[in-house]
């Protein structure tokens, strides 16, 4: 009877084995990135674990969007969604009230501890705005705060999804190491640009100007949505005439016409640069390409790489 009782119980043990192991592993968040450099980033801390879904499509402004189905679904299925906040991404704050009641909804801009400029007042020729305490939310150019952003996110899912917290903590270390190295070739390949007087289309490239001591002299507008007056364009033309500007950096989802109105018939260059990635593949490598992209096309178009 003791063999007997013996035998049932390590029969019953097995079972019980075997039904642990059968049983899936807790599911890893379903996890919403707006924009694809901070997609990118959070697409590496979860390298390993899931893919994070990514809101917003190549080549699309952010503050002005209106979802497609797939996006809306997207949002209704997220268990966390991140986005810069509601002076970026300013069409999606009634959305992820409505739509992403189940998910927590998380303003890196308020919640990563980023290191923050505050918004410029206006643009060459505008009128001066006062925004009050309002800051630049194109922060993702600053690669310290891209590292602060990796930090925060693997903090985050390990959180929500305690299992996969040993992959995510490695996963961010490795990738915080990638943006310091990163950070110091984008330095060498910008110091000599230093000096080189240049103007923009949209003062979205605050952060990298602050970052490597770029000489910007002043941008068209502050506002994307604010079409820039004939006023506006008469001082920045002055500008490019005054400083002997060889450069001028737009975005693609500036119209071409305006950058080729403003520079035309001056020594300035219209060089279309992108700061959301448009021509890069979704995914870790994304935030690393798009950084390099844009620190190239400064420097070749100020003359200072071959």
């Amino acid at each position: 009877m003791l063999h007997y009782n013996t035998m049932k119980h390590a029969l019953g043990c097995a079972a019980a084995l075997l039904l642990a192991l059968a049983a899936p592993a807790t599911a890893a968040p379903r996890v919403v990135v707006t924009l694809k450099p901070l997609h990118s980033l959070v697409a590496a801390v979860m390298d390993g674990v899931a893919v994070p879904t990514l809101l917003l499509p190549n080549a699309t402004s952010p503050h002005t969007y209106s979802l497609r189905p797939s996006e809306t679904r997207a949002l209704a299925n997220a268990d966390i969604v991140l986005w810069v906040g509601p002076a970026l991404e300013t069409f999606l704050a009634k959305p992820l009230a409505s739509i992403a009641t189940r998910a927590e909804v998380i303003g890196l801009a308020e919640s990563a501890g980023l290191a923050l400029l505050e918004l410029r007042q206006a643009g060459i020729g505008e009128h001066v705005h006062d925004h009050g305490d309002a800051h630049d939310m194109h922060f993702w150019l600053d690669v310290g705060n891209a590292q602060q952003v990796v930090t925060f996110v693997a903090a985050t899912l390990a959180q929500r999804d305690p299992e996969n917290m040993a992959r995510y903590a490695a996963n961010a270390v490795r990738v915080v190491e990638q943006l310091r190295a990163l950070d110091a070739e984008l330095a060498i390949l910008l110091a000599p640009a230093a000096q080189q007087p240049f103007l923009t289309l949209h003062d979205g490239f605050q952060y990298l100007e602050a970052r490597y001591a770029l000489r910007g002299l002043g941008t068209l507008t502050v506002n994307p949505d604010r079409v820039p007056g004939a006023k506006g364009m008469a001082a920045m033309r002055a500008v490019i005439a005054d400083a002997g500007v060889a450069c001028v950096f737009g975005e693609p989802q500036f119209p071409a016409a305006l950058g080729k109105a403003l520079t035309e018939g001056t020594s300035a260059r219209l060089v279309v640069v992108d700061s959301l990635g448009a021509a890069q593949p979704a995914g870790p490598g994304a935030y690393g390409a798009t950084l390099r992209g844009l620190a190239q096309a400064f420097a070749g178009c100020l003359g200072l790489t071959p």
